[in-house]
Parts: C-alpha cells; structure tokens; sequence
C-alpha cells in the first residue's frame, strides 16, 4: 500500500539534495524545526497543507510541480500510464473546434 505522506517526503528530500541542501537551511527557510522536517521527509509526520506550502517556498519548488512529481511516483507504484502527450481524439476534438465553419 502507497502511503502519501512517504511519496511527499521522498520528493521533497529528492528536491532538497538534488540542490545540495541541508536538511537545517531548509528547515530556517520554511520555519519549521528540523526534526519536525526530517519526520516530514522520512514519512513518519504528514505535513499540512501550510507547512508543505512553507518546504516548498524554502526549497523554491511550486507546490504543483512537487504535488505532479508525487502524483507520478503513486502512478508507478500502483501500475497507472499516464500518458505525457495529449490523447490522439482530443487533439482531434480540440483541432475541430478551432477552425471556423464554412472554412
């Protein structure tokens, strides 16, 4: 079973090393403690909307792109394509839409 709390803290860790960031300059840059974080980060605490908010504004990541990179990782993990293209028939119902008739 895929637990949200451990997908949220494994990206916001991979987001914080990736930029060779210390779990403390984090954790001063969105006001939280750092054992608060490191419990955030190893899935044992779930954060709250606020406090996921604040680790994203620290580590310059919009809560979006961290929640998509979750989202992803939760995909994999119970076996769900997601496609990274438009599907063929709504590019087609789109297209349609945009010429004029009579055109």
């Amino acid at each position: 079973m895929v637990l949200l709390r451990t997908e949220i803290g494994d990206a916001l860790r991979t987001n914080r090393q990736r930029q060779g960031r210390t779990l403390r300059d984090v954790s001063n840059g969105a006001r939280v403690s750092l054992g608060y974080l490191s419990e955030v980060e190893r899935g044992q605490k779930e954060a709250s909307s606020e406090l996921l908010s604040s680790i994203c504004g620290a580590l310059e990541v919009p809560l979006a792109l961290l929640l998509r990179d979750v989202s992803d990782r939760i995909a994999i993990v119970e076996g769900v394509a997601i496609p990274d293209t438009v599907p063929q028939e709504l590019t087609d119902e789109v297209s349609g839409d945009l010429v004029s008739p009579g055109v």
